[in-house]
């Protein structure tokens, strides 16, 4: 049996969501035996050596505005075809045990400043970290995306930013007041959406004074997973790519909140930087999203590309990807738990680029070839794994 002080927590904000249940299910399911570690990109060759914290290790907690216990969520899950049958009454104690850690999302309400909503989630978080003796906390950001930030002069510095939230001022979006949650209370952090997070001038200043690592944003699941890979393919070709056009469709909360223009809008940024990163030029084309409640947890995605070849001729390629968004991003919220905590471990601060090849829109990075990102990650962990 480990050490108590090698335990490692990660705390999900939106721990009651599709994704956050499929990830506490899903480790409880490897924990036992009853699932193999498919999809995990930290299970594969080369990764085992790096030194990160063990399945059996982690200590689920969290925050959501959703009252829904995690065993009936699950259960929701299976209806749906996301989680096979018969699992959430087989690891129903670790789903309750995991629930009673959840506590209700402490964000502005009422007379409550974005100050004191802060300090209440730093307090739940150091709770948890010395309620079960942790040797480290990673918050992990699974919650629904918001719409892009408004810029305010609070954002230019962490000095600016203090003096707003002192003064009572509403400056943070809700994804930033977890990352500044985090990073004061001594975690690593994780931004999972397409949310502002950690992406304010004056949040990086503080995390530099702080010191943990960070990573983010906006997990690579899908349609974006393959332009990340068909886009440098093209361009080593040597084959212009003209247009690349998508239609997502989606249901679930993620679909629900992706109905409105104003989020819709930071998603669609997120997913349509990676073309023109990899392609060395813009391209012509928009990204749709939209909400098909009757889809439940799974989406489509079906990309219509134009290219030109030798001599000009036009050419096309037309694909549809088919998947299930939570099991699709439960094995990575898990990899960057464990990548960010044995990080965090190793005195490592800072935006991990490394950990490029999870996202679409990286922090600490400009580069969005997959197979680059990903031998960037292996040498990554290699480092974490070896001698200080």
């Amino acid at each position: 049996m480990s050490d108590q002080r090698s335990r490692t927590g990660i705390w999900l904000a939106g721990a009651r969501g599709s994704v956050a249940t499929t990830v506490i299910a899903g480790t409880a399911a490897l924990r036992a035996g009853l699932a193999g570690p498919t999809g995990c990109v930290t299970e594969q060759p080369g990764f085992p050596d790096a030194g990160l914290p063990a399945v059996s290790d982690l200590v689920f907690g969290g925050h959501d505005v959703a009252c829904t216990p995690l065993p009936k969520r699950a259960e929701q899950l299976v209806a749906a075809g996301v989680l096979p049958h018969g699992l959430p009454a087989a690891v129903h104690d670790d789903l309750a045990t995991a629930d009673a850690e959840i506590r209700p999302a402490s964000l502005p309400d009422g007379g409550m400043s974005q100050l004191d909503a802060v300090e209440a989630i730093r307090a739940d978080i150091e709770a948890f970290r010395e309620r079960h003796g942790l040797a480290r906390v990673v918050v992990v950001n699974v919650s629904s995306t918001e719409p892009v930030l408004t810029p305010h002069p609070a954002h230019t510095s962490a000095a600016a930013l203090r003096a707003a939230l002192a003064a009572g001022e509403d400056v943070l979006p809700p994804s930033s007041q977890y990352a500044l949650a985090a990073i004061t209370s001594g975690c690593a952090h994780v931004d999972f959406t397409p949310s502002t997070g950690m992406r304010i001038p004056a949040l990086r200043e503080l995390a530099e004074e702080a010191g943990p690592p960070y990573a983010g944003n906006d997990g690579k699941t899908g349609e974006t997973l393959l332009k990340a890979t068909l886009g440098p393919m093209f361009a080593a070709r040597g084959l212009r790519v003209r247009t690349w056009s998508g239609t997502n469709l989606l249901g679930g909360g993620d679909g629900e909140t992706l109905a409105d223009p104003a989020a819709l809008a930071s998603k669609a940024a997120s997913k349509q930087r990676v073309l023109a990163e990899t392609l060395g030029h813009p391209v012509e084309g928009e990204v749709h999203i939209d909400y098909v409640p009757s889809l439940g947890d799974w989406k489509t995605a079906w990309d219509h590309v134009t290219f030109e070849g030798f001599l000009g001729v036009r050419m096309n390629l037309q694909f549809t990807w088919a998947g299930c968004d939570s099991a699709l991003a439960a094995p990575l919220v898990l990899d960057l738990a464990r990548l960010a905590a044995r990080a965090h471990e190793r005195g490592i601060s800072g935006p991990l680029g490394e950990l490029g090849f999870f996202f679409k829109d990286p922090v600490g990075t400009a580069e969005h070839a997959v197979m680059t990102q990903y031998e960037t990650l292996r040498a990554f962990a290699a480092r974490l794994g070896g001698e200080r």
